[in-house]
């Protein structure tokens, strides 16, 4: 079959195996790869495959099932979108069945093709912070594809009032997903108009260093700074005396690198509490499509920046 593989940094079409579904696995006929940031790192040398995955990139896709393991029991034909550990930039992949999920009603496999990875990602990161409604969220990197999909998240599952840093550009969109306020981040100091409004109850950052002392300046007391990117850097130094006073959580978090086990029931968790909204009162953001033989076409408009939504490989 064919592949999207790495050599020497770059990304080129290569004959590679064959694959065949395993016990507990399935075989998707990939109609469409979403693009994440996670592969420009593998790209570059920098977030190499888990061990036992294939090493090209891909970690999420949507196709139809055209074969199953022993143990499973989903239907041929059935259109499906999946979480990987790599390699969903093929003709074919294998994935374990507990991170394949239906394609939701009312989107296309083409839409549906950039929706596991920010779901997974987004509800396992935001889903025990909304305890009531009304809570302040601020998404970071608000018009990118986990932006986008927070936004949406944190407004109509968790009912929280969104602000949302982002190009002015964005902000007429931002506000039609969802957010309230929407913060020019090259012009305007978001920690100082969260500070003024009373501060943020939870923050998840895209950015890294470049906002840590900011975001724990913007966080109201007893509020959580979700990391879950280093867009702008790993290392920043931090007064732990600014948290003790406001009772701060801080935690960061990646999704690939997770046990098997543990990503399984964050996907049934997005199946379960999730998936009813997508179509519905959360819908993908696709900034373009790509035809799959230019992959390296598609990860340098990401590494340029300034996407509405997701990047998706199509066959």
């Amino acid at each position: 079959m064919r592949a999207m593989t790495i050599a020497d940094g770059t990304v080129r079409v290569d004959t590679v195996p064959d694959v065949v579904p395993g016990d507990g696995e399935v075989l998707i006929e990939v109609r469409a790869a979403g693009v994440n940031r996670a592969d420009l790192l593998q790209v570059s040398g920098n977030y190499p495959s888990p061990p036992g995955a294939p090493s090209w990139p891909g970690l999420e896709v949507s196709g139809s099932v055209i074969a199953v393991g022993e143990g499973v029991d989903l239907p041929l034909e059935q259109e499906v979108c999946a979480l990987l550990p790599g390699g969903g930039w093929a003709e074919f992949v294998t994935v374990d069945a507990g991170l394949v999920l239906p394609k939701p009603t009312g989107v296309s496999l083409i839409e549906a093709a950039g929706l596991p990875e920010v779901a997974a990602t987004v509800h396992s990161n935001l889903g025990d912070q909304f305890s009531e409604p009304g809570q302040r969220a601020l998404i970071h990197g608000a018009s990118g594809g986990i932006g986008t999909f927070a936004v949406q998240y944190a407004s109509k599952v968790g009912r929280a009032e969104v602000w949302a840093t982002a190009r002015e550009t964005f902000a007429s969109a931002l506000h039609d997903l969802g957010a309230s306020e929407v913060i020019d981040y090259r012009h305007d100091d978001f920690a100082a108009r969260l500070r003024a409004a009373g501060g943020a109850d939870v923050i998840l950052d895209v950015i890294g260093a470049a906002y840590l002392e900011g975001n724990v300046a913007a966080l109201r007391p007893d509020g959580t700074l979700v990391v879950i990117g280093l867009q702008k850097g790993r290392r920043a130094e931090l007064d732990l005396g600014s948290l003790l006073p406001k009772r701060l959580t801080v935690r960061g978090s990646t999704l690939r690198g997770r046990p098997l086990e543990q990503k399984r029931d964050i996907m049934s968790a997005v199946h379960r509490e999730v998936w009813p909204y997508i179509g519905e009162s959360i819908h993908p953001v696709v900034d373009k499509v790509v035809p799959m033989e230019r992959a390296a076409d598609a990860l340098q408009s990401l590494r340029a920046g300034g996407q509405w939504g997701k990047i998706v490989l199509s066959q």
